[in-house]
């Protein structure tokens, strides 16, 4: 695999989110039983990803730092920064420059769950040749920056939030940059809107031939949490598959042992660390799983 860094992007003033966001960042409020991060985040670690950078906002840092630390735990390196206002998605390469140091990276928005077989975004971290988007078809792709393909599967073109959307693809706040995206993002002007916009990184991707598109399949599900609806559903939806299935989505000490990146031992030190609730317990569950697995290989 080549390798790849990856940024959460979790700042913003989540004014959709007030009260709630006045004192605790969108990306710490929780989704059914987890803190919303930890969803972008087990993204990242599913696909083999283990330096992170996490940009939020001054008030919000201390928090995440507490929740997540260095990330050695988990068998990562998770790094910091601050990003002084919310100037767009763009700005968080600008901001990165220092950690990406002329990696492949991944930028994930810290309020994007995604649910399901992650094999499209793992294969399009090895044969990135430039950029990386990914559709998902939505009945609102007004709300969202929409990508028009051609039959064979071509961009076409790409919209932020248009009035008459070309398509119903809208494009998921998960991307694929190469090192020159950073250069691309310091060259660009501010939109109408005050903002670096992620669309006219993407267009000078495709002005090159060299952004692509997957379109994730109908086994994937894509959920915003932007709103307080949103919320609800996204964690509705944790809650239904968890119950039905009795395993956790977004543990990241699960994925953390089951990936190779900890331990055993790392592992068990780990868990005493954890209070007693029913995290711990199913953590408990899964360490015995793994062993006996490990017996029987």
């Amino acid at each position: 695999m080549i390798s790849t860094k990856g940024i959460i992007l979790a700042g913003g003033s989540g004014t959709r989110l007030y009260p709630a966001s006045l004192i605790l960042s969108k990306q710490l409020q929780l989704v059914y039983d987890k803190p919303m991060i930890y969803y972008p985040l087990s993204t990242l670690m599913l696909s083999g990803i283990r330096e992170i950078l996490i940009i939020s906002t001054e008030r919000d840092i201390p928090f995440f730092q507490k929740l997540l630390g260095d990330g050695s735990h988990l068998g990562l390196s998770i790094q910091y920064a601050i990003q002084e206002k919310p100037h767009g998605i763009a700005e968080a390469f600008i901001i990165g420059e220092s950690f990406i140091k002329g990696n492949q990276v991944s930028l994930i928005l810290g309020d994007n769950i995604l649910y399901g077989k992650l094999d499209f975004f793992r294969n399009s971290l090895n044969d990135n040749l430039g950029a990386s988007i990914f559709g998902y078809e939505v009945n609102n792709p007004e709300e969202f920056g929409v990508v028009e393909l051609s039959k064979d599967g071509k961009i076409l073109s790409i919209e932020e939030k248009p009035l008459i959307a070309k398509s119903n693809l809208a494009i998921t706040g998960l991307y694929i940059f190469d090192h020159n995206v950073v250069m691309y993002a310091k060259a660009l002007k501010p939109s109408k809107r005050g903002e670096l916009e992620i669309t006219d990184i993407q267009r000078i991707y495709l002005e090159e031939n060299k952004l692509s598109c997957r379109v994730m399949g109908r086994g994937i599900a894509w959920l915003d949490t932007g709103t307080p609806e949103n919320l609800l559903e996204a964690g509705m939806f944790i809650h239904s598959i968890e119950k039905r299935q009795g395993r956790k989505i977004a543990c990241l000490e699960e994925i953390a042992l089951f990936n190779g990146f900890v331990s055993i031992q790392d592992y068990e030190e780990n868990l005493k660390k954890i209070p007693e609730c029913n995290y711990k317990k199913y953590c408990k569950m899964v360490l015995k799983e793994f062993k006996e697995l490990k017996e029987l290989a």
